[in-house]
């Protein structure tokens, strides 16, 4: 049965950790991303702060060999980065495990993970290279992956736990009875986690229900 994994890591140990501390104040999100033996690129988000500071605050991360601006918006900035192979690390491991990453959410407070195993094996792989090579991660949660009860959407239970809770406490309701603060709070997590979870759980509902296949 495919297993989701959430974990969380130190913010220097994943490349691309050295944008917090040249720019502090700024959030990196990467896109989904399946890690496979050549160690795809993948396109990551930046968020909160100057499109000329953003390039040269990647400079000099181990397993980082070249961060390229695609495009921006506002303060938000697409990036394409190309990793080095031979680096030992968090993208190493997931690669190893062959494991789906659905979201990873970056401060200077540290990384937030959430990836999909088709096995629970092969959750177990990926803290077994961890552990093996001095990897520092902090498994936080994992559960089956499920459908919503009654529908064939793919939801996480974390994901619906996400979506009911804004809902009760009346986050989507217009005026907003409760800020993404005070949810996040109720559910023991960070703002940051809560919006990835959020808009996973959004995207899904609207593939399953408005979108042709």
């Amino acid at each position: 049965m495919a297993t989701v994994m959430e974990f969380t890591s130190p913010a220097a140990e994943f490349p691309l950790g050295t944008v917090f501390e040249n720019l502090p104040g700024v959030t990196v999100e990467l896109e989904r991303l399946v890690p496979d033996g050549s160690l795809v690129i993948p396109y990551f988000w930046v968020r909160g702060a100057e499109v000329t500071d953003i390039e040269a605050a990647f400079e000099g991360h181990p397993g980082v060999q070249a961060v390229k601006l695609v495009d921006s918006l506002d303060d938000e900035s697409l990036m394409r980065v190309s990793w080095d192979r031979e680096y030992v690390g968090i993208l190493s491991a997931l690669s190893a495990a062959e494991l789906v990453v659905l979201s990873a959410v970056g401060t200077s407070e540290g990384w937030e993970f959430e990836v999909r195993g088709e096995t629970h094996e092969e959750v177990g792989e990926f803290r077994s290279y961890c552990q093996e090579h001095d990897i520092p991660v902090e498994v936080t949660a994992v559960h089956a992956l499920l459908p919503v009860q009654g529908e064939g959407y793919e939801l996480t239970d974390t994901q619906r736990e996400a979506l009911v809770a804004a809902h009760d406490h009346g986050y989507f309701d217009s005026p907003r009875e409760a800020s993404l603060e005070e949810v996040a709070d109720t559910l023991g997590i960070t703002q940051q986690s809560l919006s990835s979870r959020l808009r996973r759980g959004h995207r899904r509902l609207v593939a399953e229900t408005l979108v042709d296949a």
